[in-house]
């Protein structure tokens, strides 16, 4: 049976408390140090691994982070969400974004409907359709192959999307696969729209538009800036568009577009990326097999996260170490580093992924928690990030961990040798020297020049970055918010926090409004 409890009622998490906390400078010294670089070392999906040497944790800490995941019954609620139960018990919904990667423990009955069976057939569909459009078998009215893909949507139908195309873009065209050219309008402020539809050959595209209710503001209002573009062009919208959205929506059936994949309730948007989400974009532009392959990756990430085992389950342990840097250490922010151009915008999608997930005050009961839940998630690419804020990083008045992720081969195979190493090179180099670096410190009789070490990090290591990889980098990550979540009894898969904000605007669009409200929008000439 599962009891789902604060963290603060754990006598495992009162346990972890007591422990000595660990410097990680003397740690990480000498010969110590590098024992532990290859001892605190587990793998994951893909060929990845996670090494987590500069944590600030020793077997004590982690011996009772086990325990912590013992007793908070980590492994039976993520199997308990695998198996199709109603966690999500703010919306009162299953939680079912593993199942569109091949999730096998048990198959989800739902009204009737096997889901499996249901994610298999959009995935069908949306390979069918994909390979018509590559084939020119569909295409614009003049019989001319569609050349650029644009999807229309915004929070998780534009990040975590944008996202996994702008890292398989250069993978992609190195390796032979790249079919067409991906762009994403998602901001409801004009100007994103139109600078996309200017540099794009309308009669040659193709529009998602990505709303699973099929009323999201923002998205039905930059689909009526398209269709305004395409008619005054000359152009038939319902022959450039199609749809990603629910059964029961306004979009599903309609003869707007050329086609509609689906998707539903318990596949929250921020985890939608293996889904249709995601799947008709990175399809259309890469091919269906490229996506099968990152499906793949994320659906072997997700199989490790079934270990009970913290010290077997990189991603139980990454969420560990967290909860105990954020609940006991105090640390209220975490970076994402990625030594990869190619995943420049990942940190995006793991600001909504952890923030929308975790930004919780009130547990899955709706009590309020006297202890910190999420925390505060930022990172930009590496080298790119040195030369902005490590400054604060190394040495401001915030402890900040940080969690790299790198490569040791780069995307597109082609290099050049500048003063006796390559460009690659440097990259890896500068990654392991900043990981040091933060743990190490420096010490100098100029306090300006001291660097007090001390800084936590933890990385992520591939040989390169391929759809399987990236597949069980996504998985990692989603799988980390999902334990920590459970560790603090939070609802991880709903998001009321966005919701305040849309019925006020629509107040104010409504012209229903007083008091500030009303001044705020006079102000902004509304």
């Amino acid at each position: 049976m599962i009891n789902w409890k604060n963290l603060d009622q754990l006598s495992s998490f009162e346990a972890l408390k007591a422990c000595k906390p660990v410097c990680l400078k003397s740690a990480m010294a000498g010969e110590n140090g590098a024992k532990r670089v290859k001892a605190y070392t587990l793998p994951m999906a893909a060929g990845l691994s996670f090494n987590y040497a500069a944590k600030a944790v020793d077997e004590e800490i982690l011996e009772k982070l086990c325990a912590l995941a013992k007793e908070a019954q980590l492994s039976d609620k993520y199997r308990a969400l695998l198996g199709g139960e109603i966690v999500n018990t703010g919306e009162k919904r299953r939680v079912l974004h593993q199942l569109t990667r091949g999730q096998q423990d048990a198959d989800v009955i739902v009204d009737g409907v096997n889901k499996r069976e249901f994610y298999l057939e959009q995935l069908k569909k949306i390979e069918a359709f994909s390979s018509a459009v590559h084939a020119g078998s569909v295409a614009n009215e003049n019989g001319e192959k569609f050349t650029t893909v644009v999807q229309i949507g915004i929070g998780g139908s534009d990040l975590g999307p944008r996202a996994l195309y702008l890292a398989l873009e250069n993978w992609a065209k190195t390796e032979g696969t790249f079919k067409m050219e991906a762009k994403f309008i998602s901001n409801v402020d004009p100007d994103d729209a139109v600078s996309v539809l200017r540099s794009t050959d309308l009669s040659h595209a193709l529009f998602i538009i990505v709303s699973k209710s099929g009323t999201t503001l923002e998205t039905l209002t930059n689909e009526a800036f398209v269709k305004d573009a395409l008619v005054k062009a000359g152009l038939n919208p319902s022959k450039h568009m199609l749809a990603v959205t629910s059964e029961t929506s306004p979009l599903a059936k309609s003869s707007d577009y050329l086609a509609a994949f689906f998707m539903d309730d318990f596949i929250g948007g921020r985890y939608s990326s293996s889904s249709a989400v995601g799947g008709a974009v990175l399809s259309l532009a890469f091919g269906a097999d490229v996506f099968k392959r990152f499906l793949d990756g994320a659906a072997s990430e997700d199989c490790l996260a079934k270990e009970p085992d913290p010290m077997k389950n990189p991603d139980m342990l990454d969420a560990l170490i967290g909860v105990y840097e954020r609940n006991v250490l105090g640390w209220p922010t975490t970076a994402v580093l990625p030594y990869s151009q190619a995943l420049s915008r990942f940190p995006a999608h793991l600001q909504q992924l952890d923030m929308e997930s975790n930004g919780k005050h009130v547990n899955r009961f709706g009590e309020k928690i006297a202890y910190p839940t999420g925390p505060i998630i930022f990172g930009e690419p590496g080298t790119n990030g040195q030369h902005s804020f490590y400054q604060l990083l190394h040495q401001g008045t915030d402890v900040v961990p940080l969690q790299f992720v790198g490569f040791r081969q780069s995307q597109n195979g082609t290099d050049v040798d500048i003063q006796g190493s390559t460009s690659q090179t440097k990259l890896g180099a500068n990654l392991a020297a900043q990981i040091v670096a933060f743990a190490y410190g420096k010490d100098d009789e100029n306090p300006n020049k001291t660097f007090e070490g001390n800084r936590p990090s933890s990385v992520i290591v591939g040989d390169r970055l391929t759809p399987e990889a990236l597949g069980a980098l996504l998985s990692h990550f989603e799988n980390k918010v999902m334990f920590q979540g459970f560790c603090w009894n939070i609802n991880s898969f709903d998001q009321e926090g966005v919701q305040l904000g849309k019925v006020l605007a629509k107040r104010v669009l409504a012209h229903d409004t007083d008091g500030a409200l009303k001044e705020y929008s006079e102000l902004l000439g509304i």
